[in-house]
């Protein structure tokens, strides 16, 4: 800790830090966050993968639908 304090901004590990992989995954995680909006979703009343997949690209076309108004 002293010498990460000694050396200033220059101490410590450098981030590894790619915007583009960034980006991506901050879309996907915005996406994540609106599709958990509708609660059948969110808590998975689907037990089947079918069902469940099939709630979700209604759910997808209802928020694209919204978004082209």
């Amino acid at each position: 800790m002293a010498n990460r304090r000694r050396r200033g901004a220059a101490g410590g590990r450098p981030p590894a830090f790619d915007k583009e992989v960034y980006r991506a995954r901050n879309v996907v995680e915005r996406c994540f966050a609106r599709l958990k909006q509708f609660r059948a979703v969110a808590a998975r009343f689907d037990k089947l993968a079918d069902r469940y997949r099939a709630g979700v690209v209604v759910v997808s076309l209802v928020l694209w639908l919204r978004a082209s108004e």
